[in-house]
């Protein structure tokens, strides 16, 4: 009987690719936060989660060439779940990064990945046991 192996790792692998992007998107509102007018960012993790188990992989990226002139579909995906974090405190410069807020929730992100990664890794583990048969 053959094994489905998206289906064997679950929601995971969506997960952790979301929450690599999550990470990258908080630690460029820390690099920022000194920049006029910048406005930090975050994802809306459950509704881009939701999005990409909904609609497989590519996040929902459905987009369909049907010209060799058109343009691919190489750009970021799950940019709709991207949003304008809203600060607890406007900033004279128009800046919206709280270095304190970003700070805690890159860590709380860091956390939620390797939670990520180890069920992902007893997944895996758990198929190669199976396929072994010990």
């Amino acid at each position: 009987m053959p094994i489905n192996i998206d289906k064997a790792l679950g929601i995971f692998p969506q997960a952790l690719t979301l929450r690599a992007r999550r990470a990258e998107i908080i630690a460029a509102n820390m690099a920022n936060a000194d920049t006029p007018n910048y406005k930090a960012r975050d994802i809306d993790f459950k509704g881009a989660l939701r999005q990409a188990t909904d609609s497989g992989s590519n996040y929902g990226a459905t987009l369909k060439r049907t010209d060799a002139r058109h343009l691919t579909a190489g750009g970021d995906a799950m940019s709709e779940a991207v949003k304008y974090r809203i600060p607890h405190q406007s900033s004279l410069d128009g800046n919206t990064v709280d270095a304190e807020t970003e700070q805690a929730e890159f860590t709380r992100n860091a956390v939620q990945y390797q939670a990520t990664l180890t069920f992902l890794n007893g997944r895996i583990k758990g198929l190669m046991t199976a396929i072994r048969g010990d």
